[in-house]
């Protein structure tokens, strides 16, 4: 198997860096159509991304690696792991404000990896010792990560938001004013089942399918918990033909569901994180909110340490990072200031 290095070689195949600290990632190769498993509905060429898009596939290269502008560093002394605050930029910009903090501190210059991988991913790569540290999305999962002791520590980082987004046709006639979360997924599955049975014409409307990215990531995760508490598995055999399994990461998976007029369970920081070519032919029919601690569509971010030993100039500087997080002036300042398209894409940890 394949290990991560700590060594930044920014000439080797397979490893991406930003010199610019502008946080331009790694988009890897596309394949053409769909693929078996994807819910039998045709995908255009070049919208499924399938080749080497995960950690372990890629050798464990970091996705991107940020130096805080440091551009003389060479070893990498944190290894990150998540997929979505990855994709739009939030774990490249704490990397390089806590490297700059570190090195206000007086600490010499290094560098932090960003490697990606969903929630079952990372907390995978972090029980094998292959990455320090994992952003994710799902409580119960972080808790048997610590309970196992592949885990030693466990903060809150930020809180994102889910989002069920669909087409401007709203062919299973959602409303946004007076329905619940759970009474949307009704909707989608009753008007699915027809549209099976009984295909509306094209001319006059799409029909109701539900893109599911199937991928065991923490949304894959909650939108099975939508379903399974209306008592639906649109996902077991046979599975229901509306339901398309579409297993890929966060902003590929929303412009799937763009593309295809498809409904999809997403995340406030994925869609402000993509661009308007895919947003504006989406509607938000429902979205999570910091009101309620128990909004089953929150989506509260915790930041794990993983537990396997290392050397003590990592171990170090590894603890120093999960303390910064959660500082009002440090991770916290970082989220309370991260802008996509004009708006702020997370919220701060709540307050003890």
């Amino acid at each position: 198997m394949p290990h991560s290095s700590r060594h930044y070689n920014p000439n080797h195949e397979g490893h991406k860096t930003d010199h610019s600290l502008q946080h331009h990632h790694h988009v890897p190769k596309t394949i053409p159509h769909d693929v078996p498993g994807s819910g039998g509905i045709k995908v255009p060429d070049g919208l499924y991304v399938g080749a080497g898009i995960s950690t372990a596939a890629a050798g464990l290269a970091p996705q991107a690696v940020y130096n805080g502008g440091y551009t003389g560093a060479t070893d990498i002394y944190i290894r990150i792991a998540n997929g979505g605050a990855g994709q739009s930029g939030l774990i490249g910009a704490w990397a390089d404000a806590f490297i700059q903090y570190s090195v206000g501190k007086g600490h010499a210059p290094f560098l932090i990896a960003w490697y990606l991988g969903d929630t079952t991913e990372s907390l995978g790569l972090i029980e094998a010792g292959e990455v320090d540290i994992a952003v994710t999305y799902n409580e119960a999962a972080e808790l048997q990560s610590i309970n196992s002791g592949a885990s030693s520590k466990r903060v809150y980082g930020f809180r994102d938001h889910f989002l069920i987004v669909g087409p401007k046709s709203n062919p299973a006639g959602l409303d946004g004013s007076t329905d619940t979360a759970l009474q949307m997924c009704n909707k989608i599955v009753s008007s699915g089942n027809k549209d099976v049975v009984t295909p509306p014409d094209p001319s006059i409307r799409p029909p109701t399918r539900f893109l599911s990215r199937y991928d065991k990531s923490a949304t894959n995760i909650k939108e099975s918990q939508l379903f399974i508490t209306i008592g639906q598995v649109p996902w077991a055999l046979a599975y229901s033909k509306w339901y398309h399994q579409y297993p890929q990461f966060p902003l590929q998976a929303l412009k799937a569901a763009s593309v295809l007029d498809e409904y999809t369970l997403t995340d406030r920081g994925t869609l402000l994180s993509s661009p308007p070519s895919v947003t504006s032919a989406l509607v938000i029919y429902k979205a999570g909110g910091d009101e309620q601690p128990d909004d089953i569509l929150l989506n509260p971010a915790h930041v794990l340490l993983g537990a396997k030993k290392l050397e003590a100039k990592y171990t170090s500087i590894c603890d120093q990072f999960m303390d910064w997080v959660v500082m009002k002036d440090g991770g916290q300042k970082v989220i309370r200031e991260f802008v996509k398209n004009g708006e702020v894409l997370y919220s701060e940890a709540p307050s003890s």
